[in-house]
């Protein structure tokens, strides 16, 4: 079974019903909210009562999925922990239960947890890798956002992506998932947004980070990376971004120092962040036959305005 099956969602919904309603036998209707909260090739989410089910991409590793699970279980002040300590399985999908949260409102943007989402960071990254643990995917992410543009590019080609892949071209080869990440390992999200933010129990419990799947240990500067990038690019306010890392430094985060200038350690990952998500922004336009939007030419822009990073940088990067 397939991220595009059809029969995928509604299998999906019925184990998290199963799962909401443990005691219930048989077929009998339910009159239970929920529907499909994310529908995308890596990831299929959905919810029936208080309980979301999450079909991960095929070829996830179930041990190394465990292990993630295993450290949200052990990190719950920080992480939303699962409600079952192994994925389940549909086809060739590992699937995850989780409670419900309250996702951050994107029509308000003023209320953005900035400072919450700083302080669960600190506390992650101060925090002991378990071990075993593999190392956070965020580089591996970024790698799989420009084999993605390369495709879309075949027979199509664009002038947004040569800025896009000369970009590319300056990062040291730890933060193209092509070496090992430098420094000693840290305990990361990979793949920190606001989108990765929930309120549990809903609708007004503390923020948890959610998303386990990129999970690891690796450079903790990784996960200051998106907001630095929209700062850098002029997508996110100056006054947020401070908010953002004062808090993170407040809370004893190791990423950066605890004053002075910040960006000798986020100057790569945010390079990084950035050049992914022009990628993913290229190919999402390709496949559309569109133009780029604003935002998405303010971040191609941004890659064009990069220089060759001088790759003695990458050793300062550390936790």
């Amino acid at each position: 079974m397939t991220a595009d099956s059809p029969a995928l969602t509604p299998a999906l919904t019925a184990k998290a019903r199963a799962v909401a309603h443990p005691n219930r036998t048989g077929g009998a209707p339910c009159a239970c909210g929920g529907g499909v909260l994310a529908d995308r090739p890596d990831a299929t989410v959905v919810r029936h009562a208080d309980t979301v089910a999450k079909a991960h991409a095929p070829g996830t590793d179930p041990a190394e999925l465990t292990l993630r699970l295993a450290t949200a279980t052990r990190l719950p002040d920080v992480l939303l922990p699962p409600l079952a300590p192994a994925p389940a399985s549909l086809g060739d999908r590992p699937v995850t239960f989780w409670p419900y949260g309250a996702p951050v409102d994107p029509d308000d943007p003023g209320a953005a947890p900035w400072e919450a989402t700083a302080t669960l960071l600190a506390r992650l990254h101060r925090t002991a890798p378990p071990d075993g643990l593999p190392p956070m995917r965020g580089p591996a992410k970024a790698a799989r956002a420009l084999a993605r543009l390369h495709a879309a590019l075949r027979g199509a080609p664009h002038p947004a992506a040569g800025p896009v892949r000369r970009a590319w071209a300056t990062l040291p080869a730890w933060a193209r998932a092509e070496a090992p990440m430098p420094g000693p390992p840290v305990l990361c999200h990979g793949d920190l947004h606001l989108g990765q933010l929930v309120r549990h129990p809903a609708p007004h419990g503390p923020w948890r980070l959610i998303d386990v799947d990129d999970l690891g240990t690796g450079v903790p500067a990784w996960d200051l990376a998106r907001p630095a990038a929209w700062y850098a690019c002029g997508l996110l306010p100056p006054a947020e971004w401070t908010r953002f890392l004062g808090a993170y430094r407040r809370a004893g985060g190791p990423a950066v120092p605890a004053d002075g200038d910040p960006w000798p350690v986020l100057d790569v990952p945010a390079r990084a962040l950035t050049v992914q998500t022009a990628a993913l922004a290229l190919a999402k336009a390709l496949a559309a036959g569109r133009e780029l939007d604003e935002v998405e030419q303010a971040v191609v822009d941004a890659c064009a305005r990069m220089a060759p990073i001088p790759h003695q940088l990458a050793p300062e990067v550390t936790g």
